[in-house]
């Protein structure tokens, strides 16, 4: 995991608001890292492994810190995870319009680079911070405990976290979020749950997006659901349209429920 996708590598992690010179830096470096470079296989196998369980209990630790402090301070936090195209952020975009502030929102965006989806969300008149994890694929504990402060995130209200397109490295690291939220689009395979397991089996809901192309794509939305029930029986499912809002309304009321 860390030793392979660049997560675990001395990356320089930036957090920053929309249309502010003023920014933060997290530099994450190579857990347990040592200069020794032995080339037996065996070895080299051991030190992943035991990079790969001390990233997730340091991660797991902070993560229990943040949710304390969100449940404390009554913030829901929802944990938007998928492939990148699922439609996230226009999702999300769609969320927050529909609430039409009947709720305190803030936004946590994730990507590797760009201010894009950020500045896509602040048009909303949401406050949201931008984590860009560099050569990283996932939003981790640590980035979103400093997000969560730069924000500014007041008590009794509702904070998205758009985590990083990737339906692999995410789902290893809890966030200290309050639900699990995974989006698959009917572009993409209905098999996607039987190849990323852990996502679906970590997830609370999932939203099957974008039905308005149903008519023109092979996507067959009762084999992905069969498919993930047999991931996480308890799993949730909303089908919608965030570009026509066609199901969105259900949405919404997951979330009022929630």
């Amino acid at each position: 995991m860390c030793d392979t996708c660049g997560c675990g590598s001395n990356n320089k992690v930036t957090i920053r608001k929309p249309d502010e010179n003023k920014h933060s830096h997290l530099l994450i470096h190579d857990h347990n890292h040592t200069h020794e470079h032995d080339h037996d296989h065996h070895h080299h196998e051991k030190r992943v492994i035991d990079i790969e369980q001390d990233a997730l209990y340091q991660n797991n630790l902070l993560a229990e810190r943040n949710r304390g402090f969100l449940e404390a301070r009554n913030i829901k936090a929802y944990n938007l995870v998928s492939s990148p195209g699922s439609g996230k952020t226009t999702l999300l975009e769609r969320t927050i319009i529909m609430l039409d502030n009947k709720e305190k929102i803030f936004v946590i965006e994730g990507d590797q680079q760009t201010m894009n989806d950020a500045n896509r969300i602040k048009e909303t008149g949401a406050p949201v911070i931008q984590v860009n994890t560099g050569n990283g694929c996932h939003l981790d504990a640590h980035m979103v405990n400093h997000a969560i402060k730069d924000l500014e995130v007041t008590d009794n209200s509702i904070l998205f976290i758009e985590n990083v397109g990737n339906l692999i490295c995410p789902a290893l690291f809890d966030l200290g979020e309050t639900r699990r939220i995974v989006i698959i689009s009917v572009t993409e395979g209905e098999d996607k749950p039987l190849k990323y397991p852990n996502m679906f089996h970590s997830s609370h809901l999932c939203i099957i997006n974008k039905i308005d192309l149903l008519p023109y794509v092979d996507f067959d939305v009762s084999k992905a659901k069969k498919y993930a029930l047999q991931i996480n029986h308890h799993l949730e499912f909303i089908e919608a349209s965030a570009k026509t809002g066609e199901g969105l309304d259900k949405w919404i009321n997951w979330l009022k429920q929630k």
